[in-house]
Order: structure tokens, then C-alpha cells, then sequence
């Protein structure tokens, strides 16, 4: 079982606007792109990056989706006390 996952996410408020941006990511937008102009999250102003980190670092929805969901596919909306996110695993270890 994975310990360690390196992710990207998008921080939005409401799970409408999280649609929104999902959809645009399935036509080809960039996730890069669309985290620096809509996330509210710090790591927008990374493009997302939230870098490496452990298994029970993040909210419990959150860690769900990141350890048990496919790597390289946007997830979501996965819903957290902090709002509604997109999320795209870079790997797992």
C-alpha cells in the first residue's frame, strides 16, 4: 500500500464552478493554467502542486481520493471542509 503521493489540485468554493473547470479539463485545458487562475488554495500560485507528502496528511476525503483513485486522471469534485477539489495524482509510493 502506497505510504507517499506527490499531487496537484484545484481549490475551488462551490461544486458548480468545480464542474465547470473539470469539463474544461476533459476538453484539454491546462491544469497548470486553471489552478493559478481559479484555485483558492496557496499551491494555485504553483499551479496546484502540493508537492510530495504522507498518507493522513490531508483531509480525509481528500487522502481517499489521492491513495485509492487512478494516478494521471483528474478526480473530482472531491468535497473537504476547505471546498470542492480537483484532483490529478503524479504518482504514489
Amino acid at each position: 500500500m502506497a505510504k507517499r503521493a506527490c499531487a496537484l489540485h484545484i481549490l475551488v468554493k462551490t461544486e458548480a464552478e468545480c464542474n465547470q473547470l473539470k469539463a474544461r479539463l476533459d476538453n484539454g485545458a491546462d491544469f497548470h493554467q486553471l489552478a493559478k487562475k481559479h484555485s483558492i488554495c496557496p499551491s494555485g500560485k504553483k499551479g496546484g502542486d502540493l508537492g510530495e507528502f504522507k498518507k493522513g496528511d490531508m483531509a480525509g476525503p481528500f487522502d481517499k481520493a489521492v491513495f485509492t483513485g487512478p494516478e494521471l486522471k483528474v478526480q473530482g469534485p472531491v468535497k473537504t471542509r476547505f471546498g470542492y477539489h480537483l484532483i490529478k495524482v503524479l504518482y504514489r509510493s
